[in-house]
């Protein structure tokens, strides 16, 4: 388990400080606003921590209402909205600074029998293990921007590999702008078999790309164009058990921006094809210049 996992886990290990009041931290090293998938993901380590553990969670919708400041811990109050027969509701609230800077909804559910189907279809791509990393692959494309270059060479807790053009790509390449983007990920070590766990840790690693997918069809990419962006809204639907340290493919697409905002969705499939995760986001877009 390289370092940078190491201390994502630690992140994810809130502290306790009241019923239901728990609080997080940042990475250190981070001098931007806090990274949304953290906050997503921390909110939704608090929201478990109040729930049976016959019931996993199977949906989330969240707000990003401010940004989230790195140099101070993050205090996550839970509302214990409901607890039914079959469901439970929580209402998670993370405050910085005493105001509001994030909110989740998140529901769970026991597990029960029904009808099934499956319309969506996994994309036909290139296996992960014969593509190279992110990191590899971005590291030549920005040869010219040493700020970008330190940042890739940092560890990372996931490890993911594009089986599509990168922004950067497309920005160099107009013929490669695109409306999708399918990207394999996973976290490169054995972990506990705690299913709470390997969704919090999805729910980190969708934020990563979908705002990516916005600006892949326009030819933009961070660091070489004009723009400014935020996540704005994040909803996932949990639909089967899966395992983050197994490969997982999320196949993403934008249909729609505008007005300085963009719409992204997305799913992710297991190795066998099966849909375990789907995905819908909105993010502020603007034009510096």
């Amino acid at each position: 388990m390289n370092e940078a996992l190491k201390e994502l886990l630690d992140l994810l290990d809130l502290e306790q400080i009241e019923l239901d009041i728990f609080r997080g931290r940042s990475p250190e090293e981070r001098i931007q606003r806090v990274f949304g998938g953290q906050v997503a993901a921390q909110a939704l380590v608090a929201a478990g921590r109040t729930v049976p553990k016959d019931r996993n969670v199977h949906s989330l919708h969240a707000y990003f209402i401010r940004p989230g400041d790195p140099s101070v811990p993050i205090v996550y109050n839970v509302d214990r909205l409901r607890d039914g027969r079959s469901f439970t509701t929580r209402r998670i609230v993370a405050i910085q600074h005493g105001k509001a800077i994030f909110t989740m909804s998140a529901s769970f559910h026991v597990a029960e029998e029904g009808v099934a189907h499956q319309a969506s279809v996994m994309p036909v791509v290139p296996d992960p293990e014969s593509l190279p990393t992110f990191k590899n692959r971005m590291y030549e494309l920005v040869a010219d921007h040493p700020d970008l270059r330190d940042w890739l060479s940092r560890p990372r807790p996931v490890d993911a590999r594009y089986a599509s053009p990168l922004t950067w790509e497309a920005y160099q390449n107009p013929e490669l702008r695109s409306a999708e983007t399918n990207v394999w990920f996973r976290y490169d070590a054995e972990l506990p078999d705690d299913p709470l766990l390997h969704v919090v840790l999805a729910a980190y690693a969708s934020d990563f790309t979908l705002v990516d997918t916005i600006l892949l069809a326009h030819g933009m990419a961070w660091g070489a164009s004009d723009i400014v962006g935020a996540s704005l809204d994040h909803a996932m639907w949990f639909h089967g058990p899966f395992r983050a340290d197994d490969w997982l493919l999320y196949a993403q697409e934008s249909p729609w921006s505008g007005r300085a905002r963009g719409l992204a969705r997305g799913e992710m499939f297991n190795a066998s094809g099966e849909l375990v995760v789907s995905v819908v986001q909105e993010a502020m877009i603007r034009q510096t210049k």
